[in-house]
């Protein structure tokens, strides 16, 4: 998943198992049989049928996902269920109990012939509900769309989850499709409406294939030996797909060519919603990532030039998860738990590599400048600092959905990123400038692969017995340990340095670090510790931890944040701004006009006194 947050950057593919046995539940192990209804909506909501087959059991239990892969947060796709039904073959309801948020206990299973329910979207009430689900990861139910990422739609049965999916799709005939699920059959009935039916091998490939319906444009091209689908839904037709394919065909050529003899994909499906930035729009910009495809969250409103950098960004990201978790993951992503999951210690590597891979391959490839690579690595630096530089990432990653670390999960797109960087200039260096770290994501790929999880407690010890005594250090010191990273040393080893200079900034970033951050138990958004060194704000007597009550006299919560801190972009010099605070219970009032800001900035470049070896290492690190 890669979320954005205003202009910041701010993603995992996890596995289903992939053994097949036979269950004990069923009479016949027969694919589970479902069905979604496009066709009759109800007041944005859609029908679901689930045919399970007979079983042999007198009570089972069918849930809907709790947490989904790469999203790292509770989603509780169950609490947009409604109406839910268990009726047996004579068509009477079989008793029901809601035993949690996400889970249906059915008495007398042996007399079950069908469970119906309907679906709620979760679009519809992002901006007036903290409980939704990341946009990405969410559904959408309009007209002219559907946003159906599977997990929302259809549950799965404890024992069940290896079992096939036979899932039809019911649509009116002039509604467009795209999806990378094998489609078995496409049938027009007599009501001028469609009928689509595709299979799933297990439960994991329902959740892992998006799908998108409606009044799309839709651009198909080829990149190598990889079908590439751009599906596109801008509610007001401001962007196509023509316009963007140029832009993700160029990034894609680029990345195929940096990753070299990695497995790929034959075919990779890009889903892009617009959001409009209507009140019912939504707001949680960003992607979430697939095996096979990504959706794509952005504003509609965003420039050209600004849509094509952003799907650069976003996407690029999410293509690179080929390779971490695709083909290097652990037993918790492997064999994971929908209603109780637990997570690796290595989100360091499946979110944080694959960002520093995203950053890189655009230098290495002439997408971008050396000069506007240090750039995006100095903000990510700078960035970082805004979290806790001493918590432990392997911790982090494994309480990942408990405070204080779930508030630092942002920080895997920064300090993760950096910490890839740090152990690829490590590795050419002790190397010579012959290995780096896309060589060992690769000989970590074949030495487990897609269907081989490692296990958790081991990959710290495995890196260091494939690579160096320094990289052994670094992971004990930095990853697994408490000890901050000092940058400058590893930028020393390339011929690099930083120095410090008076740059202009915005109001709500210092040299792109964001000095606001959110608290749920508030549904606030405050100011943290970098407002001190933002002009503005610190002559305005605006101090650390300042709640943000509201801007302009609009009131700021963490549902509207996005859309009235990238408002703040617009504000021009000589405006008038009025910001009430909370600071401690007492209401404190900004009232004046804006001026241009300032901050202490940084700048990478190279060292004058740099030595041949130094300048051979970075050109070996920059060029591979």
């Amino acid at each position: 998943m890669k979320k954005i947050i205003a202009t910041a950057c701010m993603s995992i593919l996890l596995y289903g198992c992939g053994t097949t046995k036979q269950n004990n539940d069923l009479a016949i192990n027969t694919p589970i049989v479902t069905s979604i209804d496009l066709v009759n909506v109800q007041e944005d909501k859609v029908l679901v049928t689930i045919n399970p087959g007979r079983f042999i059991q007198d009570t089972i239990t069918y849930r809907l996902p709790k947490v989904v892969q790469g999203t790292y947060a509770i989603s509780n796709f169950g609490s947009f269920i409604e109406n839910f039904k268990a009726l047996d073959y004579t068509g009477k309801e079989i008793v029901v109990t809601k035993i949690d948020t996400n889970s249906w206990q059915i008495q007398n299973a042996q007399q079950l012939d069908v469970i119906q329910y309907f679906v709620n979207d979760t679009y519809d009430i992002e901006q007036t509900s903290q409980k939704t689900p990341f946009s990405p990861s969410g559904t959408n139910i309009e007209p002219d769309n559907f946003v159906l990422n599977l997990h929302g739609f259809i549950g799965y049965f404890d024992k069940l989850k290896t079992n096939q999916y036979s899932l039809n799709v019911h649509r009116p005939s002039t509604v467009l499709k795209t999806s990378a699920l094998p489609l078995t059959s496409s049938i027009l009935k007599d009501d001028n409406t469609m009928v689509d039916t595709y299979m799933a091998n297990r439960y994991f490939e329902i959740t892992d294939n998006p799908m998108m319906y409606g009044a799309l444009d839709v651009e198909e091209f080829k990149v190598g030996d990889i079908k590439i689908v751009l599906s596109v839904y801008s509610p007001n037709n401001v962007h196509t797909a023509k316009a963007i394919k140029e832009t993700v065909f160029k990034m894609m050529k680029a990345q195929k060519a940096y990753l070299g003899d990695i497995d790929s994909t034959p075919r990779y499906d890009i889903y892009l919603y617009l959001s409009s930035g209507s009140d019912t729009a939504p707001t949680g910009f960003g992607a979430l990532e697939h095996h096979t495809s990504t959706v794509v969250v952005l504003p509609e409103q965003m420039p050209n030039e600004a849509l094509a950098s952003a799907m650069i960004d976003v996407v690029s990201h999410e293509f690179f998860h080929i390779v971490t978790p695709l083909s290097v993951h652990s037993e918790d992503v492997h064999y994971f738990d929908y209603n109780n999951p637990t997570f690796s210690k290595h989100l360091w590597m499946y979110e944080g590599v694959t960002e520093y891979f995203a950053t890189l391959f655009q230098v290495q490839q002439g997408l971008v400048s050396e000069s506007e690579f240090y750039e995006k690595i100095l903000d990510k630096m700078t960035s970082s600092k805004s979290f806790n530089d001493t918590m432990s990432f392997t911790v982090m990653s494994e309480n990942i959905l408990e405070n204080p670390y779930a508030a630092n999960y942002i920080n895997v797109y920064q300090k993760g990123a950096l910490i890839g960087m740090c152990i690829d200039i490590l590795m050419r260096e002790a190397s010579n400038g012959d290995r780096g770290i896309l060589s060992l994501m690769k000989e970590l790929s074949n030495k487990y692969g897609k269907e081989k999880p490692f296990k958790d407690d081991d990959l710290l010890t495995e890196i260091s017995k494939m690579t160096y005594p320094s990289i052994e250090t670094f992971l004990n010191d930095h990853v697994q340990g408490t000890t901050a990273i000092n940058y400058e040393t590893f930028l020393e080893k390339v011929g690099l340095t930083i120095f410090s200079s008076k740059v202009e900034t915005n109001y709500i970033q210092n040299a792109g670090a964001l000095i606001v951050a959110g608290d749920t138990d508030k549904d606030a958004i405050y100011f943290n510790e970098l407002v001190v060194d933002n002009s503005f704000w610190a002559d305005n007597g605006v101090l650390p931890n300042d709640l943000i009550v509201s801007v302009n006299d609009e009131p700021l919560t963490l549902q509207n944040a996005n859309m009235v801190l990238r408002g703040s972009l617009q504000w021009q010099e000589g405006d008038p701004i009025k910001v009430v605070l909370n600071r401690g219970g007492e209401e404190v009032v900004v009232e004046t006009k804006l001026v241009k800001s300032y901050t202490q900035g940084k700048k990478i470049t190279l060292n004058k006194n740099g030595t041949e070896k130094q300048h051979a290492l970075r050109n070996a690190w920059l060029k591979g």
